[in-house]
């Protein structure tokens, strides 16, 4: 009711004898809200294609079963999920999370956020899908430089490499949609993310440690393209989803 909101209200004023406190604790009420949106995004978007992507290879595996060609195995490495977060969840989500909000809270929150992490993870989870399709050395890949049983050991690594560039590209790109309206701090934080995965993915060490071979260059360009139009459907869903819900 209005008097027990005052009370409370007279509660915090008398801690110091200021209403100037008051300021100070809305701001505070925002920023935790407002960042707990963005927070919301991004683990949401992780367990959407997370989970889709799961369905998406069990499908193929029974379908495969069915009618008689060669399943598909899970496409990525314990470790490689690992680092899959770390650079577009982990790090961005703790920083994102003590980052200054002075947005206004709106109601609407579940319906916002299920709005734009569903969708992306989707998107996410459909195109690390096809490019797994594409460069398997099981199936499409065969194409793409698997020519006898003794390549395909090296040859899974790399399409399970491939395949984590396109789900890290886009998931990057969700991270820096999410980060809007960008900051001098935000853009450093994007930057550093795509630096790092740059680092892990370039250097020998960094390859041998987490299972990575990118040394195959049209499995690399298949990844990068189906990144580039995951990417375009991101950011038109992103505009215009919002304006269709009403969000």
């Amino acid at each position: 009711s209005g008097s027990s909101a005052a009370r409370s209200v007279a509660q915090i004023v008398l801690l110091d004898n200021k209403f100037a406190t008051l300021p100070y604790v809305v701001g505070e009420g925002r920023r935790v809200i407002g960042n707990i949106e963005r927070v919301s995004n991004l683990f949401l978007t992780k367990t959407v294609y997370a989970v889709f992507l799961a369905l998406l290879i069990g499908i193929a595996g029974v379908a495969g079963k069915i009618f008689g060609f060669d399943s598909l195995s899970y496409p990525f490495q314990p470790i490689h999920v690992t680092i899959s977060a770390w650079f577009t969840i982990g790090i961005p989500a703790f920083v994102l999370s003590l980052a200054p909000n002075n947005e206004r809270a709106r109601t609407g929150f579940v319906r916002r956020v299920l709005t734009q992490a569903v969708p992306n993870g989707l998107i996410v989870g459909i195109a690390t899908f096809i490019t797994y399709v594409i460069v398997n050395p099981g199936g499409a890949g065969r194409a793409l430089g698997s020519e006898d049983a003794v390549a395909m050991t090296a040859d899974q690594t790399q399409a399970s490499t491939a395949t984590l560039m396109t789900l890290i590209a886009v998931a990057v790109y969700v991270l820096a949609v999410v980060a809007r309206p960008y900051t001098w701090w935000k853009v450093l934080l994007l930057a550093a993310s795509v630096g790092a995965y740059v680092i892990i993915f370039a250097w020998p060490w960094t390859q041998e440690m987490f299972k990575l071979d990118s040394t195959n260059w049209t499995m690399n360009g298949v990844a990068l393209i189906s990144a580039a139009i995951a990417i375009v459907a991101v950011e038109i869903t992103s505009r215009v989803l919002p304006r269709v819900v009403r969000v």
